[in-house]
């Protein structure tokens, strides 16, 4: 089969590979129908989540079942399915008390309690490098699929691929957001952001009753589409202090809740990349010291952009003295799957709109230069594994 396969820091090519296969009794093997490039793909592309050797890459897919593991008791032959990212096995203690990516059972290597750097991570996590499991992703024409009884959903036969693809990462991620921030209705939402996760998050704030949503981000085009597709007002800190225009805009306490939907990799000035370098950090927090900074009092700051190392000069002193709650990880997919596809089956949120790119899977090299250098306007590719 065809698949994209990173190599090296850089280096992602679209190789012919080896299918895969039933390796246990609850897999099931799917044919991806479509699938999509996502921000987390360029820490591994970048080097900032390191991975030693060549490896199928992606997490956002979804596809049609085309052999199932004779274990497998709720799917059979030909249902179209959409997977979530996070691998979780449904029975051990994390899966039970609704925190599947904390699952104790499917990151065999590397599961471990101290969320390390280089080991002792949370659950597996598709195409996500060895330390997340070591599973193969989903930018592929083939993708083995376990614990095919407790992930995978049904898709409904009147939806497309586009209209629910994302239920996969980055609406969840956008939805847990907000989720966690448990909103009364009426709040004002600040969000650092707006790439792919941002919009979503964007869209999560109206569905869950915020009264004004403030999008924060220095690259115009992503700002125009965050107005053009969410209705939201925009702020590019190039051009205006974003801190002072959420707290101008909110009688001087700051946003109810922020968002920050950008992560590690946030653009950084010659000093931040100096700073990282001496304290072995990768990137930098600008974007949380930014949503500390911009929340009220009182207030909420969740955390979807990835972060890696440890930090230096963590902002504990600003946390501690406006009693901010902070809620942060990866989006616990499963717990809201069922709940977004009724959103989009009911048209009460639209998904596919922030689409920029539709692209074969035999231009994968193409699409991630382009998402990663920010060219041709390009917030989200979608990949066709068989062209």
């Amino acid at each position: 089969m065809k698949a994209a396969v990173f190599h090296k820091p850089g280096d992602i090519s679209y190789d012919t590979v080896e299918d895969p296969r039933i390796e246990d009794a609850g897999d099931v093997i799917l044919k991806v129908t479509s699938t999509a490039i996502c921000g987390s793909d360029l820490h591994i592309l970048d080097g900032g989540i390191p991975q030693a050797s060549d490896m199928i890459v992606g997490h956002e897919f979804m596809g049609i079942v085309e052999e199932v593991g004779p274990g497998v008791k709720r799917l059979n032959r030909g249902d179209r399915v959409v997977v979530p990212f996070p691998i979780a096995c449904g029975h051990c203690f994390f899966c039970i008390h609704n925190s599947p990516v904390n699952c104790e059972n499917s990151n065999h290597e590397h599961y471990g309690p101290n969320g390390d750097l280089l080991d002792q991570k949370g659950g597996a996590l598709f195409g996500y490098t060895d330390l997340y499991g070591g599973y193969s992703g989903g930018q592929a024409q083939y993708v083995r699929v376990p614990y095919a009884d407790v992930n995978p959903r049904l898709v409904p036969d009147n939806l497309t691929d586009d209209q629910v693809l994302f239920l996969t990462d980055i609406f969840p991620t956008g939805w847990s957001a907000i989720d966690w921030a448990q909103m009364k209705g009426g709040e004002t939402v600040a969000i650092f952001g707006s790439g792919p996760v941002g919009l979503m998050a964007q869209k999560a704030a109206w569905l869950n009753g915020a009264s004004r949503v403030i999008a924060v981000d220095p690259l115009e085009y992503r700002l125009e589409r965050a107005r053009t597709v969410n209705k939201v007002e925009t702020v590019n800190p190039h051009e205006v202090d974003a801190i002072e225009y959420i707290r101008q805009a909110t009688g001087g306490r700051g946003a109810d809740v922020c968002v920050d939907a950008v992560g590690f990799e946030a653009e950084r000035s010659f000093f931040d990349k100096v700073k990282a370098t001496i304290n072995f950090e990768k990137g930098t927090i600008k974007v949380i010291d930014a949503c500390f900074k911009a929340v009220r009092r009182n207030g909420t700051v969740s955390i979807v952009g990835v972060y890696g190392t440890p930090f230096d000069n963590f902002p504990l002193h600003r946390m501690f003295d406006k009693g901010i709650t902070i809620k942060q990880g990866q989006a616990p997919v499963t717990n809201y799957i069922d709940h977004l596809i009724e959103l989009v089956k009911s048209e009460k949120v639209v998904l596919n709109d922030i689409i920029s790119h539709r692209l074969p899977l035999s231009q994968v090299s193409h699409a991630y230069d382009i998402f990663k250098n920010k060219e041709e306007d390009c917030v989200k590719v979608v990949l066709n594994p068989w062209e």
